[in-house]
């Protein structure tokens, strides 16, 4: 007879060494003993806990913002920051984080998978092109908003438009959250 233990004990039998001995049921106002909490190793939580995702923070807006110097440009107020530019034969596109002053992703017509799609690596193509496979990438790498403030008078260029479209129409937003101040 394969019963488990709580079974048995409501049939007040239990068995040791193979023999089954009777005991006497529990009355039901009798109380039950108090059983001891058992900390599983799992639900234990150390006190000198350190969040190995720091980009939780960032998309709760939590996380803290170098704020740099009012007279620097661009400002340095952001998780992410996206860069565009473009020279007389690629376009390149990076996008920076707040904490190292090396890319976290880039996509370049210089890159080969580019370059034998496009008739030109400094058109308009080239520009949606390069908003298209970052965009992917970005999505890629969970990341979904970062700041992009470009030079207000290359702005209006038909290739930077197409570029922010194209990003846009990948699922990035091109700004990020004001930064939440807990009190203390």
């Amino acid at each position: 007879m394969a019963f488990s233990r709580g079974v048995r004990l409501l049939f007040g039998q239990t068995q040791r060494r193979g023999v089954a001995i009777k005991q006497p049921a529990r009355c039901a106002t009798q109380s039950s003993p108090a059983p001891e909490p058992q900390t599983a190793e799992n639900e234990s939580v150390n006190p000198t806990f350190k969040n190995r995702n720091p980009r939780n923070l960032e998309r709760m807006a939590l996380a803290i913002k170098d704020r740099g110097w009012k007279t620097t440009w661009p400002h340095r107020q952001f998780y992410h920051r996206l860069m565009f530019s473009r020279s007389q034969k690629y376009v390149t596109a990076e996008v920076f984080s707040c904490s190292s002053p090396d890319p976290v992703l880039s996509c370049s017509t210089k890159e080969w998978a580019l370059k034998k799609e496009l008739p030109s690596t400094n058109c308009v193509a080239a520009c949606q092109a390069v908003g298209e496979v970052l965009a992917h990438r970005c999505k890629q790498a969970g990341i979904t908003r970062m700041v992009y403030r470009e030079i207000p008078w290359t702005y209006r260029s038909d290739a930077v438009q197409s570029f922010r479209t194209a990003m846009k129409d990948g699922g990035i937003i091109l700004s990020e959250p004001r930064r939440k101040y807990i009190g203390t």
